[in-house]
């Protein structure tokens, strides 16, 4: 598994191999201390046995074992948010996202691996330590080239493999190190007739020469098909006197990886050297378009490009990766980091910076053309793949003069994106920070300021809200006019002022003389809600169908679901029909459950519930405020203002109705009760569910339950929708998996689950 979620066609570049001790150590650790950070230069294997050490303690967690990977991330204020997207947390409340995270793992027994901390280290370790203060239950395990120092740390350093003495002779004696025989099962991948026993001096001196460090030797054998061991220790030898000669304030270890990179560079061809230095711009994997983009610096085209590719695949500078939206790449920290010293060592760092930012930029943009309709699930996914490299690129954006205007064109560009990813909060700041250095007159700064506003709304921030309203209506640009009256028209609405009407009849009107049908949606939603809010219950229906018949042309179900759920809202609250509001509701549900959005499923069941409360049913509507008030931990989130009003009322009714004991029962009931089963009890047979709940040891009864999933031949993105789990939680959960079971891909899950059925 890779850090962003697709599988590696093998298992890492550093293979496990030779560190079972290191990982009892390290278990034991973790028993005795809160914070225990793995320590080591790069290439050692901190990430690997980390990773293998989570995916073996899970028993002890029953809160989940959580892995944030960080060496995609450039901006150290966006840890926390990290942090929270890896908890599939929203920021939707007027809560930070350290006080969300905070709130998460406060009560619950749960082990954090912080991955690739020394780049951020500052602050790292603020937010470790606010983490430990406030969530006695929590565990951290850390890997980084330097500790964190937090009170109570364990710094737990990690050596190289063992490598054999100089006079071992025979195979036998050099294949009992740990080094050698990471060489050999390397070395047996690229060349399948290598035998260690044709020159074991060789391979025990090129494994003595890089000190046993994993990702050098890896990086050795992987020139077994075009070099004999002899010719790779002599050429290492030469290359290691040469590097290490002139590096003395390096660390020995240190030295002898960076001549390995630096040796490996050199054997690259041309047009390889210059398809890794120019890759290592990205901040997390990528595909060949965006390689072609950013090589186009260096004169490679298509075809040279891929050349360069497949041969840095070939060479172990590169992972395959298949993903959900095809295959992509990506480049350990060590090896990018060499290549970005390279690139700026050539001044060609800047244009290949501006070409990285403007490949994601058009991204956005033809996302944006094409969100509204059937390709919205494909075009989230693919964003989502590539989020560390977006913000990598607005970030560039910022830090350039006169590159602002471009983040701000960024980032007002796929609002809808960043709602879903449940990271709003984080879109504010974006558009803020871009505000902050962008010109008075920049083109597209009042709309920015509108969308700003409309995400302040959504974390209940009014006075902030408002404020960027007045900012953006003292821009005087027309272009802006219907993006403020839809900021406006939501801040009435959650405000429950009498504004919404108007200002979102007015956005809904110039949308439409526009011909951005997808624009007008959610301003026409407020207007249907505002309408009947004000007695006119046929004209919010009026307005409803439109939605409804606007979405059916486009084939976007996700705007169809917010569509039911305005009309199950007005008309179980306006006096309208039960029946015909309860069964919007229950078909908004039936969508959301097929997509990757669990905030919209929190407000489906929630309006399901009141349903319930209005017929005066009950115990029902306690089981499935119950079922709601899961969903809703489980994103971190909770009803927006204006919900949150019907919410609390019929709450309250359906527990003074019931009595503390009964309401408390079946809630609790409902608690635990997956929101498929509200749509019918037979959903699991329908959805291909292996039939049978035991637990698959070693695994816990989560993994067993994804491990079936995986089995029948879900994705993972099928496995987070059927669970009603963050797709990020689905994966994490699959690497656990092949840790603990040492398998290397889907398929080998499969195959073992249905060996045990």
């Amino acid at each position: 598994m890779s850090d962003d979620g697709g599988v590696a066609t093998r298992r890492d570049l550093t293979s496990y191999v030779g560190r079972a001790e290191d990982e009892a150590r390290v278990r034991r650790l973790l028993g005795e201390a809160r914070l225990v950070t793995l320590t080591g230069p790069g290439g050692v294997g901190k990430t690997r046995l980390a990773g293998r050490v989570a995916g073996s303690v899970t028993r002890a967690f029953p809160g989940g074992v959580v892995v944030a990977g960080l060496a995609g991330l450039r901006d150290g204020t966006l840890v926390t948010r990290a942090l929270a997207d890896c908890l599939g947390l929203h920021d939707t409340t007027a809560r930070t996202a350290r006080e969300t995270v905070l709130a998460h793992l406060r009560d619950r027994r749960t082990l954090l691996l912080l991955d690739n901390c020394e780049h951020l280290v500052a602050d790292c370790a603020e937010l470790v330590d606010a983490l430990l203060r406030h969530c006695p239950d929590l565990v951290v395990l850390a890997t980084s080239r330097c500790s964190l120092g937090v009170a109570g740390e364990r710094i737990t350093p990690i050596a190289p493999l063992a490598v054999p003495p100089e006079d071992a002779r025979t195979a036998e004696d050099a294949i009992a190190y740990d080094a050698v025989r990471l060489f050999a099962d390397r070395a047996a991948e690229v060349l399948p007739s290598f035998r260690l026993e044709d020159d074991v001096a060789s391979v025990v001196g090129v494994c003595r020469q890089l000190d046993g460090l994993p990702l050098a030797v890896e990086l050795a054998a992987a020139r077994i098909r075009a070099l004999s061991p002899g010719q790779i220790a002599e050429r290492m030898g030469d290359s290691l006197a040469l590097l290490t000669t002139g590096a003395r304030s390096r660390p020995e270890r240190h030295r002898s990886l960076r001549a390995t990179i630096e040796w490996s560079h050199s054997l690259c061809t041309e047009g390889e050297r210059a398809a890794w230095e120019c890759c290592a711009v990205f901040a997390g994997a990528f595909d060949l378009s965006a390689a072609e983009d950013v090589c186009a610096v260096a004169g490679l085209d298509g075809f040279a490009v891929l050349d360069a590719v497949d041969g840095l695949v070939d060479k172990s500078v590169l992972l395959r990766v298949d993903g959900a939206t095809g295959v992509r790449y990506r480049m350990l920290e060590a090896l990018r980091e060499f290549g970005q010293e390279r690139l700026a060592a050539t001044g060609s760092a800047e244009e290949v910076a501006r070409r990285h930012r403007d490949h994601h930029a058009r991204l956005l943009a033809q996302a944006d053309a094409e969100w509204f309709g059937p390709r919205r699930e494909d075009w989230f996914t693919r964003l989502s793949e590539r989020h560390a490299d977006v913000r990598a690129a607005l970030s560039w954006s910022l830090r350039t003069p006169d590159e602002a205007a471009v983040a701000l064109r960024m980032a007002v560009a796929v609002l809808e994106y960043w709602t879903a990813r449940g990271a709003a909060g984080e879109l504010r700041e974006w558009l803020d920070r871009a505000l902050a250095v962008a010109a008075e007159d920049a083109p597209g700064r009042a709309t920015a300021q509108a969308r700003a506003a409309l995400c302040a709304a959504l974390h209940a921030d009014l006075d902030g809200a408002r404020q960027r309203l007045k900012l953006a209506e003292a821009a005087v640009d027309e272009d802006a006019v219907p993006y403020l009256r839809h900021a406006e028209a939501f801040v009435a609405m959650i405000a429950v002022e009498p504004y919404a009407l108007e200002n979102a009849a007015e956005a809904v009107r110039i949308f439409g003389e526009q011909g951005a049908p997808r624009k007008q949606l959610h301003p026409m939603f407020i207007q249907a809600v505002a309408t009947a809010f004000r007695g006119d219950l046929p004209g919010a229906r009026r307005l409803l169908e439109e939605m409804l018949r606007l979405c059916a042309e486009a084939g976007d179900e996700a705007y169809r679901s917010m569509a039911l759920f305005g009309l199950g809202t007005v008309e179980i609250f306006f006096g309208g029909d039960l029946d015909v509001g309860e069964r919007a509701m229950r078909d908004a549900l039936e969508i959301d459950l097929r997509g990757l959005d669990v905030l919209s499923v929190a407000y489906r069941v929630d309006g399901l519930a009141w349903a319930s409360a209005r017929r005066e049913d009950w115990p029902r509507a306690a089981r499935l405020f119950g079922t709601a008030a899961t969903v809703w931990d489980r994103c971190g989130a909770e009803p927006d203002i204006a919900v949150s009003l019907a919410h609390r009322q019929l709450l309250a009714a359906t527990r003074g109705a019931l009595g503390e004991a009964r309401f408390e029962e079946a809630f609790a009931e409902g608690r635990g009760q997956n929101p498929h089963d509200i749509l019918a009890p037979a959903s699991a047979a329908k959805c291909g569910e292996p039939t049978g709940s035991a637990v698959l040891p070693p695994l816990t009864p989560r993994e067993s339950e994804i491990a079936r999933l995986v089995a029948t031949g879900l994705s993972n993105r099928e496995i987070a929708v059927r669970l009603v789990i963050a797709q990020r939680t689905a994966e994490t959960h699959l690497q656990h998996i092949l840790n603990k079971l040492d398998l290397a891909n889907r398929t080998q899950v499969a195959v073992w689950v249905n060996e045990r059925a």
